[in-house]
Formats: C-alpha cells, structure tokens, sequence
C-alpha cells in the first residue's frame, strides 16, 4: 500500500504542478491517458476535445455506473512555494481536481487489478468544470448519444470537515448558480456638465441596490437567494469627464430552479425600467450556468453503504453547499449523487491562493469509488 501511495502522491503533484485551464486541458489528457494503458486494459476514447473516458466490461451483464472526475485549473496565481508550485503562472490547481482525478485514476487501477464479474463501469475524467461547460459538452458527444447509465457518482473534497469524513446529502446537494454581465452604454459629457450626457452610475447603484434587497443568504431556508457583485467598471480615470459607459457583473444562487428564474426574470425587468429611466443602452450576456445536484436518495444509500464498508464516518450535512458544480448536468439527467470528501478542518478554503489537496485522503476516495461499483451493480 505505501508504494502505491507514493505512485499516486508522484501522480497528483505532477498534475498540481502543470496545470490547464478549462478547455485547454491537452497534457493533463495525455497523462490520464498513458496512466490508463499502463495500468489497466479499459476502452479508452477521447471525449469533448480534452476529456477522457475509459471503460470496463464485466463478464456478465449488470448496471452501466459511471464514475466522474473534474480535470481543469483556475485562473488564481498560487502563493504556495513547496516543490510542485505550478509552472503555469497564474493558474493553479485551487479546487482539488489534480486530487479527484487522482482519486478516479486510483479507483480504476484497483478495479484492473480486482475486477468484478457483471457491469459497465465508465470512468470519465471531464474538462471544463470550472467554467460550467465541460459536463454539458460531454453529455453532447456522440460517445454518450445512446449510452443507458444507472448511475452516476462524484466527490469533491471539502475543506473544513475533518479527513476522510464522508459528507452527504438527500436531493440538493450544490447550489443553482448563473453568472451576468450587464453593460450600460450611455454618453460621455463634461464632468462640469453631466446633464448633457448619460451617464450610468445611477443605474448601477440601482442594480446594487436591487442585489442587496433581493439576496435572502440564509442557506437553511428553502429560498435562500444569493447575488453577489463580482466586477464593477465605469468611465475613465479623467476628472473632466462625465462617464458614459459602465459594467457589473453578478453571480445568481439559489437551491430551488424556480426562484433563480423568477429573480432572473425580476432583474430584466428592473433593467428594461433603467433603460428607459437612464436614457442607456443595457446589454445582458448570461453565462457559467451550474444547475443544482439533485441527489437520488438511493444512490445516496449507495455511498453511505460504501462508507459503512470502509469504516468511514459519515455526515448528514442540513442544506446544501453554495458553490456550483456542473455534475448537475448529470444528475439532473441520470440518478446519482456527489458527495464530500472531508479534506481537513484547518486545510485553506477551496479557491485560495494557498490551497493545496491534502495526499492523505486520495485512498480514502479510491476506497470509496470502489466500494460504491461493488455496491451499485
């Protein structure tokens, strides 16, 4: 066990090392795949561009269960100085997707060295998580147009829970997030002036405005609605003129479909008001859409039965988790579930700069993948 500890320690830090943003994952790719043919015989085939899915055939016919892990980078410059810094300046692996791919790399190599008699097992290690594409781009290739999949299954490690701990949770289990930017074009004037021209400052305090009241942060409650201004630009640094152009950029989260739309929709209107108000030509470009995971409560006693199985305590957390994640494509299509994978109460939060998956708990996921195949088919 401790050699093959070290194989997937030497793994995980040469991924965390050379590091690819979403869409651009083309040497995490070829790794994945010259790991695969060393260590295991499965169908290997490339998918949305710069994924990879390999798959195992038992000898008799059983349930298609197909395990996901997320590949891609982010754009965050890393402040860590250990051996495996990334080389890539400005991008890092700050979410743990160097560990969950890992972690299904792992899981398929145990299941080559230990197989099982009946099912399909699909390991897909997906591009594009960060952006929210990746997992809709998947589900459009053709390699998935006639595919009858059982199950689907994720972890994602979660800072802030003790290791190894195994978090979960019945129906929502990540938020819905959607991601604007809204431009306001209007006209420059004199800054002695600015009644001769139109200027978008008032409307975007107004969209301030309308985020402050219409947020409801209050996880524990069924409506809990979220917006959070992310980027905020408007004019010139030059004191003699009036600004005639303005920018704001908003994230959406809520646990419930129907409110993030209905807000979606309060927002259009508000803007079609500020057009009209302003005198300014509002533009909307809606993007990073991340729909809930919806957790099959089946497939959550399929991983809680794994856990049992590996000895590992297990948590029902109340309300879900406010970050996105496009496994929600998957299980909004198939029944599934993600799960938690504690990653250490005093581990840096998901995103920091100082980030870095803790090695110690890759095992406990490769465990956990495999107890949950012998478990679902």
């Amino acid at each position: 066990m401790n050699d093959t500890n070290a194989i997937f320690k030497k793994i995980r830090k040469d991924l965390h090392k050379y590091p690819e943003l979403s869409g651009q994952e083309y040497l995490t790719q070829q790794k994945i795949i010259t790991f695969l043919k060393k260590y295991t015989n499965f169908n290997i085939v490339k998918v949305a561009n710069t994924g990879v899915l390999a798959t195992y055939t038992g000898v008799k016919a059983g349930k298609t269960i197909l395990l996901r892990a997320d590949i891609d980078a982010l754009p965050i410059y890393e402040t860590n100085t250990f051996d495996h810094t990334s080389t890539n300046t400005g991008v890092s692996h700050k979410c743990g997707h160097d560990g969950h791919t890992t972690i299904l790399l792992g899981a398929a190599k145990m299941l080559a060295e230990n197989p099982i008699e009946k099912g399909v097992i699909m390991f897909l290690f997906q591009p594009s998580e960060e952006n929210g594409i990746g997992a809709l781009e998947v589900l459009k290739d053709i390699v998935f147009k006639n595919l009858q999949i059982d199950y689907v299954f994720a972890l994602h490690n979660l800072p802030g829970f003790n290791k190894h701990k195994i978090v979960v949770k019945e129906q929502e289990f990540t938020s819905n997030v959607k991601s604007i930017i809204i431009t306001l074009q209007g006209k420059t004037a004199h800054a002695a002036e600015p009644e001769k021209g139109y200027n978008p400052a008032n409307a975007i305090a107004d969209i301030i405005r309308f985020s402050e009241e219409e947020t409801n942060n209050k996880p524990a409650e069924s409506d809990f609605f979220l917006v959070t201004p992310i980027h905020i630009t408007m004019g010139e640094k030059a004191y003699g003129i009036s600004a005639g152009y303005g920018e704001i950029h908003l994230t959406l989260r809520s646990w419930s479909t129907q409110i993030i739309e209905e807000k979606s929709h309060k927002l259009k209107k508000l803007l079609q008001k500020l057009h009209q108000q302003y005198n300014l030509n509002i533009e909307t470009s809606w993007f990073e859409e991340f729909y809930a995971n919806i957790n099959d409560k089946e497939a959550v006693n399929i991983i809680k039965n794994a856990a049992k199985k590996a000895d590992l305590p297990t948590e029902n957390v109340l309300y879900p988790f406010k970050w996105g994640e496009d496994f929600g494509s998957f299980t909004q299509k198939y029944k599934g579930a993600m799960f938690g994978l504690g990653a250490g109460e005093n581990t840096p939060a998901l995103h920091n700069p100082d980030y870095d998956f803790p090695d110690e708990i890759t095992t406990t996921g490769i465990t956990m993948f495999y107890n949950i195949i012998k478990e679902s088919v």
